[in-house]
């Protein structure tokens, strides 16, 4: 029978480090740049903020917040969903005793939800009543995707599913190719257009299915690995892959970030680095938070550095964001740094609580969710 290992991101770095320094019998321990001094003093002001269960240091878990018609919508990972207008409580309901592991889908007067054991949840936007309830054949790592009528999820045994989003009805399955070693955790599905959608995937491809049908439009290796041992060579895109007009960008673990032509299925241009983050694409710039704890920007239609920031080495980054005219990432202490996105130059920062897994900007307001549970909404001033 076929097994798929999955590991923590942190113990395959650990494990990497172990390696690398067994030769001399010497484990050298790796600590986070200390906080560099800033010439700048920006900061951000803290519009919302909700404390929720914290998660194991070693899930990956996201638990991204998300928002619609004006609406917040927040999970638990024991279990409970809110809904937020400002700072009024709308609803909040228990939906499963075993948690919730997935982070939250609102679009369509749904709210999707799913845990680790496999189940994925309906709610009614508007009253927080379960609408129907379906059962996977793995955990949900990864928020799900409302898109022309479906409810598209990756399970984490390599699965995707598509459920029919008024009844819960199964209307098809695409399994990914097993992969027998991977990081825990994998990217969101993502939408092309009305009828495709992306699903990233442990084995360096990306796959452009229909969402109608789940019949495949696309297969392409974004990514290649050349280690000599099996977690040397492990390739995950977990990080959400951006589309930005007819081309896409991925970056992946111990890989490579890459653009790919969708229209012509051919890749652009592909730089060595290694991320479990979703770049950001702004404008001519795409940016990469690596695992190392650098930050670097490429120019999107040669793949050029623009340029290289290594102030925050080691301090385990979140993906970046662009806020306005800053672009924004979190890192392990809770810390959200500002940086210009023309020099990479730190120009501001603002704190919250427990190292930010996952940074979102819906209606130029930044969302944030860490491992701790500090849930947070904070704009410019």
């Amino acid at each position: 029978m076929n097994r798929k290992y999955k590991i923590s991101c942190a113990l395959t770095v650990l494990t990497l480090a172990l390696a690398g320094c067994a030769s001399s019998g010497k484990v050298e321990e790796v600590k986070p740049n200390p906080l560099p001094k800033l010439t700048q003093a920006k900061t951000l002001t803290p519009v919302f903020s909700q404390s929720v269960s914290s998660t194991s240091t070693a899930d990956p878990l996201r638990l991204r917040l998300d928002a619609d018609n004006g609406v917040v919508f927040a999970l638990d990972p024991k279990g409970v969903v809110t809904a937020y207008q400002g700072k009024q409580k709308l609803w909040q309901k228990e939906v499963s005793k075993a948690g919730l592991s997935s982070g939250v889908e609102a679009a369509d007067g749904h709210v999707i939800v799913g845990n680790a054991k496999g189940q994925l949840f309906a709610l009614d936007q508007a009253t927080g009543e379960q609408k129907w309830t379906a059962q996977l054949t793995g955990a949900l790592l990864a928020p799900s995707l409302i898109q022309a009528g479906r409810v598209i999820s990756v399970s984490n045994d390599g699965t995707v599913f598509a459920h029919d989003l008024a009844t819960g009805q199964q209307v098809w399955t695409y399994n990914l190719p097993n992969v027998q070693l991977s990081l825990r955790g994998n990217a969101a599905p993502v939408p092309v257009d009305a009828r495709t959608v992306l699903i990233s995937s442990a084995n360096a491809y990306v796959y452009a299915l229909d969402v109608l049908t789940g019949v495949p439009r696309m297969q392409r290796r974004v990514a290649v690995s050349d280690g000599r041992s099996d977690i040397q060579r492990l390739n995950d895109v977990d990080g959400d892959p951006v589309v930005a007009g007819q081309y896409l960008i991925t970056t992946s673990y111990q890989g490579q970030v890459t653009m790919t032509d969708l229209a012509s299925q051919q890749v652009v241009w592909s730089e060595d680095s290694s991320s479990t983050q979703r770049p950001e694409v702004v404008g001519n710039g795409v940016f990469v938070a690596q695992t190392d704890g650098k930050l670097v920007a490429y120019e999107i239609s040669t793949g050029q550095k623009l340029w290289e920031n290594d102030s925050l080495l080691n301090r385990q980054l979140s993906n970046p964001v662009m806020l306005g005219q800053d672009l924004i990432v979190g890192d392990l202490d809770g810390v959200l740094h500002m940086l210009n996105p023309a020099t990479g130059e730190l120009i501001g920062r603002a704190k919250t609580s427990g190292e930010v897994r996952t940074l979102r900007v819906i209606d130029d307001q930044l969302y944030v969710a860490t491992r701790k549970g500090a849930l947070s909404i904070w704009q410019n001033r």
